[in-house]
């Protein structure tokens, strides 16, 4: 039984280590960053309303393009009090853009402030180029 429950833990992380596909020029590139303090995930979660099978990216055709992402993120002292411990909120942000370019890469940007969350999308030139018009959130 040791060695089973062994092996299981084995294969989950190993899946978790899995590489980034190789970006196809043909497409556009789309990287996450969380840079403000209490960012904890942010993942892809669907492309044009179709669930996504790998959160860790969006490579998507040139043109027009729905993003839709969770957002993990703690806010300090959330409870009313600095005394308080985080509070932890769950989030769903949608971006749409409607000029992603072939070989062009994109970051998108989750923050929060306080307890709202936001998102923007940057080009190469680090020029905002889209913002969240969608803001869904869980807890």
């Amino acid at each position: 039984m040791r060695t089973l429950m062994l092996l299981l833990v084995a294969g989950v992380l190993a899946g978790c280590q899995t590489p980034l596909p190789p970006v196809d020029p043909n497409m556009a590139w789309v990287e996450f960053s969380t840079p403000t303090p209490g960012g904890k995930l942010l993942m892809a979660e669907r492309l044009d309303n179709r669930r996504l099978t790998d959160g860790r990216f969006f490579q998507v055709s040139p043109g027009s393009h729905e993003l839709r992402v969770r957002f993990d993120f703690e806010v300090f002292g959330g409870g009313g009090s600095l005394l308080t411990g985080p509070v932890e909120r769950l989030c769903y942000l949608t971006i749409r853009y409607d000029h992603f370019e072939a070989g062009q890469r994109y970051l998108l940007e989750g923050r929060s402030l306080a307890f709202t969350p936001s998102a923007r999308l940057y080009n190469d030139k680090r020029e905002i180029v889209a913002e969240d018009r969608e803001v869904n959130c869980i807890i």
